[in-house]
C-alpha cells in the first residue's frame, strides 16, 4: 500500500517509469514494486496536470491502483472498460496513450476531462452523469451475446455515490435477471461529491469500517493460497465462511445477491496484487458479479486527503505545493446562498433539497443553520423533484437547488409531479448556459426550452446578484411552480439600471431601430451591442427580459414598434426562449392588427458544444456584444446601416 506522498512531491520527483508507458500492454512486465512506484508517479503527474488546467483531482487520485490492475487483467479495448461518471478516468487516459496530451486537458481543442470516443478506442462512453454505466453494460452485454462473442469481457466501474441513483438499481435488476456476463467494480470511497448518503451507503461504510472483517478475509485468502494445487477449489468451497463473515459485519451483499448479482469483497483498492488476484478470479465468472473495492478519495496528496468536504473532488488552477485555497461559493451561487438563508430565516416552511451537491449549489450555510430543513437525496434528481412535490402538498415551501444539466434528468417529474399539480416548488437552476471546461455534458442549455413547456411554470432569468435575490423573494410569494436559472461565474453590476420588480421586464435603454431582448447573462452583451450599434448610427432598445415565462406584455408591445427584434439567450435557439418570444409577438401583432417585425433569435445552435473557455465559446457563437451587433446589422441590411452612418 502506498503511503501519502509529501505535499511538495508533485514538483520534486521525476516520472521515469511513467514515461515508458504508452499503452496498457506496457504494464504487463512490471513487478509489483514497480507498479507501486508507477502509481506514485501517476499521482504526481495528475496533481501537476490539474494544477495547471483545473479539473477533477480527488476522484482520480483514488483510483490509480484500481486502474492499473484493471488494465493488467483485461485487454482494453477488446475487453470493454466502462467508467461511470467519467471524471475518474484520468488514469485510464494516461495509460492508453494520452499522457503527452495532458498539457491540453480541458482546453479548447485539447483533451477532454471525460472519456471521449473521438480520442481513443479505449473510451466507449463519453458520460459525466452518474448511475448510467450499468445500463450501458447491460446493453453491450446483450449486443455481444447476440453476436455470439463470448470471449470479451465487459467491466463497469462505478462509485458508491452512483449507487444512490435509480438507474443503477434498475440496471442491477436487469443484469441479475438476464444473468449478463458483466463484472461490476464498485469504487467505494464513501463519497459522491461529498459523503455518500443512504442506507446502502451506510452498509458499505460498515464494511469499510470493519477492520475485523477485512483482516478475517485476508487471513482466509492467505491460508487458501498456501494450499498447493487444490487451493483454488478450497477457495471456492469457503464461500460459506465468507458469507458468515459478511453477515457478521452487516455486509450489504445480501441485497445484491437477492437481485441475482454475486458479490465479492471487500478488497483493498490500493493493493495492486490483491486487486489483480480478485479481478482474475472474477473474470472467470459467467454471470453478473460485483467486486467491492475500498479506496481513498484524494489518496497520496495531502491537501486532498485533508479536505473534509470533497477531498478536492474538483479544483481550479492552483499551486501544487500548497494546494488550492478552500472552496467557497462565488458569483450567482453565493448570491443564492445568502438569499436562501434570508428566506429560511423569514419563513420556517422553507426547506431545501439537493442531489448530492450541497456545497456547489451554495446550500451549506442553510444546512449548518437548519439541518432539519436540509435534505440531500443522493444522486437521485427524479426522486428529489417528486419529494419536493410531496413536501409542497404538505404545506412546505421546497427549494430544489440543482445544476441545469442535471435538471433535465428529472423533466418528467417536473412536468407531471410538480406541474400537473400546480405545486409551489422552486427550482434554483445553477450553472445555466455555457459552463466551459467540462464540455457538452455540463453545458446547461436545455432548461428554458424544457421548462417553458410546463403549463403554469414561471421562469426567472436574473442578470445580476441583486436580481436573483429579488426573484427568490418573488418566487416565494407565488403559488405555482417557479424556476430561477442563473449562470456559473461572476455576477454583473446593477449600477446602470437597478433591479426589476414582480413579473415585469426591465427597460435598460431606448432606440428606434432594433429591440434587443436580453435574457439573464446576455443582458450585458445586449448593452454592449447597443453601444456598438449606436456608433454605426443604429438606435437600439434593450430590455432585460427577467421573466422568460410569462412574458411581460409591455415589453412585447415595445418590441412591436421596431423594425427588428433580436432575442439573445444562453440556451438552445431551437424551441428556446427566443422561439416563445417570436410566437408571442406574432399573436400580439395579429390581435392589434399591427405589422409583425422581423425577429432574429440568437442562441446556442443545434449541436453538442465542446469544452473550452465560456467567453471564447460564446464569442464563437456570436453571443457576445460584437456578435449580437453584427447579427443586427446583417438583419437590417448593410445599406441601411451604412446610410445612417
Amino acid at each position: 500500500m502506498n503511503a501519502s506522498v509529501p505535499t511538495s512531491a508533485p514538483v520534486a520527483r521525476a516520472t521515469r517509469l511513467l514515461e515508458t508507458i504508452d499503452s496498457p500492454a506496457d504494464l504487463a512486465q512490471l513487478r509489483v514494486e514497480q507498479l507501486e512506484e508507477l502509481a506514485a508517479e501517476i499521482r504526481q503527474f495528475i496533481v501537476r496536470s490539474v494544477s495547471a488546467n483545473g479539473g477533477h483531482l480527488g476522484s482520480n487520485l483514488g483510483v490509480v491502483e484500481l486502474t492499473l490492475a484493471l488494465h493488467r487483467v483485461f485487454d482494453s479495448p477488446r475487453d470493454v472498460l466502462l467508467w461511470d461518471t467519467g471524471h475518474q478516468a484520468y488514469v485510464h487516459k494516461i495509460l492508453t496513450g494520452r499522457r503527452s496530451q495532458f498539457g491540453t486537458l480541458r482546453q479548447a481543442g485539447g483533451l477532454s476531462g471525460y472519456p471521449s470516443r473521438a480520442e481513443s478506442a479505449h473510451d466507449w462512453v463519453e458520460n459525466s452523469h452518474a448511475s448510467t454505466i450499468l445500463s450501458y453494460a447491460h446493453g453491450l452485454a446483450a449486443a455481444l451475446g447476440n453476436q455470439g462473442d463470448t470471449d470479451r469481457r465487459i467491466v463497469a466501474v462505478l462509485g458508491d455515490g452512483s449507487m444512490t441513483g435509480g438507474m443503477a438499481y434498475e440496471a442491477l435488476n436487469n443484469l441479475g435477471h438476464s444473468q449478463s456476463r458483466v463484472l461490476i467494480v464498485v469504487n467505494d470511497n464513501g463519497r459522491s461529491y461529498a459523503p455518500t448518503v443512504g442506507r446502502l451507503a451506510a452498509g458499505l461504510a460498515r464494511v469499510r469500517a470493519s477492520a475485523a472483517y477485512v483482516k478475517s478475509r485476508r487471513r482466509v485468502q492467505h491460508t487458501l493460497r498456501d494450499v498447493p494445487v487444490v487451493g483454488e477449489y478450497l477457495d471456492r468451497g469457503m464461500e460459506g465462511v465468507r458469507a458468515a463473515l459478511r453477515e457478521a459485519t452487516s455486509n450489504p451483499s445480501g441485497f445484491f445477491e437477492a437481485l441475482g448479482v454475486r458479490y465479492i469483497g471487500p478488497v483493498d483498492g490500493h493493493d495492486i496484487a490483491s486487486l489483480e488476484r480478485v479481478l482474475r478470479q472474477a473474470a472467470e465468472y459467467e454471470g453478473p458479479l460485483i467486486v467491492h473495492a475500498l479506496t481513498q478519495k484524494g489518496r497520496g496528496y495531502a491537501p486532498a486527503e485533508t479536505d473534509g468536504e470533497k477531498c478536492l473532488h474538483d479544483a481550479p488552477i492552483f499551486d501544487p505545493v500548497t494546494g488550492p485555497p478552500p472552496w467557497a461559493p462565488a458569483g450567482y451561487t453565493q448570491a443564492f446562498a445568502e438569499a436562501i438563508v434570508a428566506a429560511g430565516a423569514r419563513d420556517r416552511r422553507v426547506v431545501v433539497l439537493t442531489a448530492a451537491m450541497a456545497g456547489p449549489t451554495g446550500l451549506r450555510p442553510f444546512q449548518e443553520r437548519w439541518p432539519e430543513r436540509f435534505f440531500d437525496v443522493g444522486i437521485a434528481e427524479q426522486h428529489a423533484v417528486t419529494t419536493a412535490a410531496g413536501m409542497a402538498m404538505g404545506g412546505l415551501r421546497p427549494v430544489v437547488a440543482i445544476y441545469s444539466t442535471f435538471l433535465s434528468r428529472a423533466f418528467d417529474q417536473i412536468n407531471l409531479d410538480v406541474g400537473l399539480h400546480r405545486l409551489p416548488v422552486i427550482f434554483c437552476v445553477d450553472r445555466a448556459g455555457i459552463t466551459g471546461a467540462d464540455g457538452p455534458s455540463h453545458h446547461g442549455i436545455l432548461d428554458m426550452a424544457l421548462l417553458s413547456q410546463v403549463p403554469g411554470m414561471t421562469i426567472f432569468a436574473p442578470s445580476s446578484a441583486e436580481e436573483l435575490r429579488a426573484m427568490l423573494d418573488q418566487a416565494l410569494e407565488l403559488d405555482t411552480p417557479v424556476a430561477i436559472r442563473y449562470p456559473k461565474g461572476a455576477t454583473s453590476s446593477t449600477a446602470s439600471g437597478g433591479v426589476g420588480t414582480g413579473l415585469r421586464a426591465r427597460l435598460v435603454t431606448e432606440g428606434s431601430d432594433v429591440c434587443i431582448l436580453g435574457i439573464g447573462k446576455l443582458v450585458p452583451a445586449a448593452q454592449e451591442a447597443a453601444r456598438l450599434l449606436d456608433i454605426q448610427g443604429v438606435g437600439a432598445t434593450v430590455w432585460d427580459v427577467r421573466v422568460v415565462k410569462p412574458l411581460d406584455p409591455a415589453m412585447l408591445a415595445s418590441a412591436l414598434t421596431h423594425r427588428l427584434v433580436l432575442t439573445a439567450e444562453d440556451g438552445v435557439r431551437r424551441g428556446g426562449a427566443g422561439s416563445s418570444i417570436e410566437s408571442a409577438l406574432s399573436e400580439l401583432a395579429r390581435s392589434m392588427g399591427a405589422a409583425v417585425p422581423s425577429v432574429v433569435t440568437a442562441g446556442i445552435p443545434d449541436a453538442h458544444v465542446p469544452h473550452g473557455s465560456p467567453d471564447a465559446l460564446m464569442s464563437e457563437m456570436g453571443l457576445d456584444g460584437p456578435g449580437l451587433a453584427a447579427t443586427a446589422v446583417a438583419a437590417l441590411g448593410s445599406h441601411h446601416a451604412m446610410g445612417r452612418a
